[in-house]
């Protein structure tokens, strides 16, 4: 399954990563050089959950992020689910 939030379509982006080196000024070096940049993935923080919806009377399985799961407790989990198209 791809890591992507059911609701804010959240997905995995790539970056970089930078790499430092050298002794710090305040210990006696030179200080920190930038030696270079490293690829990285930033991963959205996903959760699967199962999500009570009272006017279906029915469970949703659904995988989303920490911040939609905020949302779907603010909002509703009818009125989220069904803005995002899961209903």
């Amino acid at each position: 399954m791809a890591k992507v939030c059911s609701i804010t379509g959240a997905r995995v982006t790539r970056g970089r990563r930078i790499h430092h080196r050298g002794l710090a000024k305040k210990k006696g070096g030179i200080g920190l050089q930038l030696v270079k940049q490293t690829k990285r993935t930033f991963e959205p923080n996903l959760r699967v959950k199962r999500i009570w919806v009272p006017e279906l009377n029915r469970h949703v399985k659904v995988k989303l992020t920490a911040r939609a799961l905020k949302t779907v407790s603010k909002n509703g989990a009818y009125k989220t689910l069904k803005k995002a198209g899961l209903i």
